[in-house]
């Protein structure tokens, strides 16, 4: 709050120089012929002054789109009014054209790969209607083929053994001729139940055998061109969007306007935005503020922070003209103290001002918030007051002399203060009671003493 009176501390050191300097008199002595001031009734304006820039409220934002680090190589003048399409920022595109060019060859291979992976597809399908069509077709034929003559020769084997056995019987032939003819029909029948044998292998194993193996190899070829397609589409949306960076190094307004810089931080030396700066993506490079739309933003501080509402009235002095306004926000959290802010904890808070023409973003603006007002109250100037720890006193011009006042005080502002007891509208009180009444002197001094005896 807007407490004006000083510490008492430095009231009573002020009070001992005092005493020094003036000649021992009675302590009830009259006023040595120091200002005085009639209190009077009235209104009472309670207010703090901070200073602020000026800025839009609505701001388009132009940012950066390109990833990484980027160099500005140009960037129009703040302040400047632009038309669509102006050129407002153009960025280094050596590195992306490089990429571009890069992927461009990448993009290529990835498209090769894609086309030989899907002969390899292809191929890996006409394997499996191959062998079942053609292959398996034609080895179980030359196999059927094989039995069939197998067999054949089965039957003239026991043919040639039953007449050579007749032959035997009638001793027209020997035991030896006999012998050849069963081992022909025991060699005959061996073959046919090996050829039978081969086809239920082919039939059976074989045939599921190459077929899984045919199928591998196509669930393998499709896997490689489905990962040869998702690598080519991989690198035309890298490609696609290195063009579209590339366009992006050059930004232009969309609409016509006034553009600025976007404020700084308070601590660095050097602007953020300038040729041969080093930017990153979602930057903002520049701000296009709408003009009917001000406001300045100010720091409260933490002592009066909690007197602040939304609504309140503001005057803000801008190129020497006056502006009624009002208070539209108050933060709830500080800003972070710091060196370059003096360790001075203040919460920002923002004046909204009505549309005016000549109001352009960056003007000095001097805010006087309106913290209170307090109609038909008594009123003394804070220099009349002293504060010790037996409270608020002044000295007043009576009928007798010097008369000392105790005073109950209650709001103020830089010069006076609110009274609620003590004084009277027409009393007349004596400016600087330290330099001109000796008993506010010594006052001052008694309540030195008695704060240094707590120490």
């Amino acid at each position: 709050m807007m407490k004006i009176a000083a510490f008492f501390v430095v009231v009573a050191t002020l009070a001992v120089t005092a005493v020094s300097l003036l000649p021992g008199n009675d302590a009830a002595s009259t006023a040595n012929h120091g200002a005085t001031h009639t209190v009077t009734r009235g209104e009472l304006v309670v207010a703090l002054t901070e200073q602020g820039t000026l800025e839009s409220s609505n701001n388009t934002e132009v940012k950066c789109r390109v990833r990484g680090d980027s160099t500005i190589t140009f960037v129009i003048e703040s302040g400047t009014q632009v038309q669509p399409g102006d050129v407002l920022v153009r960025l280094e595109t050596l590195a992306i054209e490089e990429e571009i060019s890069e992927r461009t060859k990448f993009y290529h291979l990835a498209e090769a790969q894609v086309a030989r992976s899907a002969a390899d597809v292809a191929r890996a399908k006409l394997a499996i209607s191959e062998y079942e069509q053609g292959r398996f077709v034609s080895e179980l034929a030359t196999l059927q083929k094989n039995l069939a003559i197998a067999e054949s020769s089965l039957l003239n084997a026991k043919n040639r053994l039953e007449h050579s056995e007749m032959l035997s019987r009638s001793e027209y032939a020997n035991e030896l001729e006999l012998e050849e003819k069963e081992f022909a029909v025991s060699q005959a029948k061996l073959t046919v139940g090996l050829t039978k044998t081969q086809i239920d292998v082919l039939q059976n194993f074989t045939k599921k055998e190459e077929l899984v193996r045919l199928q591998g190899d196509l669930k393998a070829a499709k896997a490689t061109h489905e990962a040869n397609v998702e690598r080519s589409l991989a690198d035309k949306n890298r490609l696609q969007r290195a063009k579209e960076e590339l366009g992006y190094c050059t930004i232009v307004a969309e609409r016509a306007g006034l553009v600025i810089y976007p404020t700084g931080e308070a601590w660095k030396n050097a602007p953020e935005i300038e040729e041969g700066a080093t930017v990153r993506k979602d930057q903002t490079l520049l701000l296009m503020p709408d003009l009917t739309q001000m406001q300045v933003k100010v720091g409260i501080h933490e002592s009066v922070v909690d007197r602040m509402r939304t609504g309140m009235e503001a005057n803000v002095i801008l190129n020497r003209a006056l502006i009624n306004a009002e208070v539209t926000y108050v933060a709830a959290v500080a800003k972070p103290a710091s060196w370059w802010t003096g360790n001075i904890v203040k919460y920002d808070a923002t004046v909204s001002l009505p549309s005016a023409i000549g109001m352009r973003p960056g003007m000095s603006a001097e805010v006087e918030i309106v913290i209170a007002r307090h109609d038909d109250v008594v009123t003394i100037p804070a220099a009349a007051c002293i504060e010790t720890q037996a409270g608020f006193a002044c000295w007043v011009q009576g009928e007798s002399g010097v008369e000392r006042r105790s005073l109950k005080v209650g709001d103020s502002n830089d010069m006076f203060l609110v009274v609620h007891d003590g004084i009277q509208e027409g009393d007349v009180a004596i400016l600087d009671p330290l330099a001109n009444v000796k008993e506010a002197q010594v006052e001052a001094a008694n309540s030195l003493k008695d704060y240094r005896s707590i120490l």
